[in-house]
């Protein structure tokens, strides 16, 4: 009979059975499903059972976290179950077998953009402030600025458009060079053409509107004359001309033999693609953007702006639970490039953000007696009102649905005042809170009073709706046994078994030199919402993890070597993960070092891993160390916010 025997046979049935089970394998923590019908699989029973930690669907999969254990698990399942497991990538192309066309559209989309995302916020941010520096009067009775009054906010406000610049009129460079990632071709061929399109030898895009066609330059080739116009903050263009790229890139390397490949391969594939790029598909893709941000500036200030604003208010959350959401980012950078340069979008996106985060703010002060629920509560309201809402959406509001549905409404309220008022952008990626930011200055008060309904409207219905539907034990959790009255004499007896088998440990010393982070803060659902369990993560400078004390190998990932799991001797567990979604990798950039039942001291060397394939592969190379089982072990502590050294810094402790 098998560990897991029970919990198998239920999980089988559970996810719709045998023949509903297109593809199963499983990472370090969770295991992978790809189901032909998702709908058939029952989350709430799953998520009752013993070895489950929780649930959720991303990319097509449908994900069952079990934790340390389960490789165990897994073998139990596909024996019972007489499935032949595959490998993860067989897994991820499955699951694409589940999406329509518009889902992959998406998909691809979203994976094109979220690189991007990191560097969209940090230009928000750094426009953000120049709004504080330079465009706001607050001084001389509201005649000048910070930056009129003082040489120094003036140099800054000045040098902050370094970046500001880079980001949003640069943009087609990161967008090329994100294509060729996500397809697999060259990716210095995408820089390069990329850096075709916003050369400084072409007039600046944001130029062409206020530039006479008679004193637009021109490659002048005797029987035809090409515009030299740059191509500064289109997406539309830079998205064509990479994709020419890509195709043309993997039709030279099928035809062309190996032995020229490097030289051939190469010249074909970026010349033309240039050429084509500021001939075709850019003129295209320029008339095709300014088209769509027309369409969607002219709804923002039509007579039915309102109407616009309460449908995309109130279905934004579901859009971005689908993928949709993606689009509006190549819209919103779009509106950016118009003679405005400002966005009406990105204000009621921000708002939407907001309103998610409040009504999983009242679940949290409903529940706060449920610790178990609070755990996910906390954080997931932390990121929302900092603009990432896929925590909250995913791990809160959809698993009781009524908290959406008020987060919509508050939403469609908060945009409908928004646009209303014609409140603008002067960047895009900085949500939540912040969004006030990226603000025209003039518009504060109102965005002010916006945010203001974003918050109380969510919370006051969720909570209303809460008090009645929520049942006592969603509210305080399950009610748990009285702890047992332990004798001196079984106290004693304890502490000598302690002292005999090292119990006496008390803390946990860093696996890695670098920066220690709050767990949630990591880029990842299940360890940023705690659901393995709490612990910290660090941001390496070396390249070797090692043991944090005495203690057992319990478990290894032996075919990609990213991830362990120790036990020590007071029955602590612990994982240990290199990266994030490193599991994708496929073991390239990893060596394991123990193997399953090695006894190793503390500072002995576990994994060795290479930090510039993982960033290669467009992973972080955050290394998480979490307690998943406390054993005898209390009043555990995290300590993060400091430069840790490997075998000497104390990143976790206990009474």
């Amino acid at each position: 009979m098998g560990k897991y025997d029970n919990d198998v046979k239920r999980l089988l049935e559970l996810v719709g059975g045998k023949g509903n089970i297109q593809a199963v394998s499983h990472c370090m923590t969770r295991m992978r499903f790809v189901l032909t019908d998702p709908k058939k699989a029952d989350e709430k029973a799953i998520e009752e059972l013993p070895s489950v930690k929780g649930t959720f669907t991303q990319a097509g999969q449908y994900q069952v976290i079990i934790g340390n254990d389960v490789s165990v698990f897994y073998n139990e399942f596909t024996a019972y179950a007489g499935i032949e497991g595959v490998s993860k990538d067989a897994v991820k192309a499955a699951a694409k077998t589940n999406q329509n066309i518009a889902q992959k559209i998406m998909g691809t989309l979203g994976e094109i953009f979220a690189p991007l995302i990191p560097a969209l916020i940090c230009g928000g941010l750094v426009l953000g402030f120049r709004n504080i520096i330079g465009e706001i009067n607050f001084f001389d009775n509201g005649t000048q600025s910070l930056a009129d009054i003082s040489q120094f906010w003036s140099g800054m406000y000045n040098f902050l458009w370094l970046i500001g610049e880079a980001v949003f009129h640069l943009l087609p460079v990161g967008i090329v060079w994100s294509i060729t990632k996500k397809m697999g071709t060259t990716q210095i061929l995408g820089i390069i053409l990329g850096l075709t399109l916003v050369s400084s030898q072409l007039l600046n895009g944001f130029s062409v509107a206020d530039t006479p066609a008679s004193e637009i330059p021109v490659w002048d080739f005797g029987f035809a004359r090409v515009q030299m116009i740059g191509y500064q903050g289109q997406v539309i263009a830079a998205m064509m001309a990479g994709f020419v790229l890509v195709y043309l890139e993997k039709f030279f390397k099928k035809i062309c033999p190996e032995v020229i490949s490097m030289i051939v391969v190469p010249f074909c594939s970026l010349v033309p693609a240039v050429i084509i790029a500021h001939t075709i598909v850019g003129p295209i893709g320029w008339t095709i953007g300014n088209a769509i941000g027309d369409v969607v500036y002219a709804g923002l200030t039509s007579d039915f702006r309102f109407l616009f604003a309460a449908v995309f208010g109130l279905l934004y959350a579901p859009l971005v639970m689908t993928g949709l959401h993606h689009m509006t980012n190549a819209i919103d950078s779009q509106l950016l490039n118009t003679p405005a340069q400002s966005t009406i979008l990105w204000p009621m996106i921000a708002l939407s953000n907001i309103a998610q985060g409040s009504s999983v703010l009242a679940m949290s002060v409903l529940q706060k007696k449920n610790e178990r629920a609070q755990q996910v509560n906390v954080p997931a309201c932390i990121s929302c009102y900092l603009g990432v809402t896929e925590p909250a959406l995913f791990g809160v509001n959809l698993k009781y649905v009524f908290p959406l549905v008020c987060g919509m409404i508050g939403s469609c309220a908060a945009a409908m005042i928004s646009v209303g008022f014609g409140v603008e952008a002067l960047s895009i990626g900085v949500g939540g809170l912040p969004g006030i930011l990226s603000i025209k200055p003039e518009y504060w008060l109102i965005f002010l009073l916006a945010m203001a309904v974003a918050i109380v409207v969510p919370f006051t219905l969720t909570f209303i709706v809460g008090k009645i539907r929520l049942s006592g034990e969603d509210r305080f959790g399950k009610e748990n046994a009285a702890p047992a009255v332990e004798t001196d004499a079984a106290v004693s007896a304890k502490e000598g078994d302690a002292a005999v088998s090292g119990e006496r440990v008390k803390e946990l010393k860093s696996i890695l030199d670098g920066k220690v982070i709050p767990i949630d803060q990591v880029q990842d659902e299940v360890f940023s919402q705690k659901i393995m369990g709490d612990g910290v993560a660090i941001e390496p400078s070396n390249t070797v993890v090692t043991a944090p004390a005495d203690c057992d190998v319990t478990v290894v990932m032996a075919d990609t070597g990213h991830a362990c799991g120790l036990t020590l001797a007071n029955g602590l567990e612990l994982l240990i993960h290199v990266g994030v979604d490193t599991v994708d990798m496929g073991g390239d950039g990893f060596h394991l070092l123990v193997k399953e039942g090695d006894h190793v001291k503390a500072g002995q060397p576990l994994i060795e891993f290479d930090p510039e394939k993982i960033r290669a592969a467009g992973h972080p190379c955050t290394t998480m160390l979490i307690v998943t089982a406390e054993g005898s072990a209390s009043g555990i502590t995290m300590h993060s916010g400091m430069d840790a050294e490997a075998g000497s810094t104390t990143v976790i402790s206990w009474e």
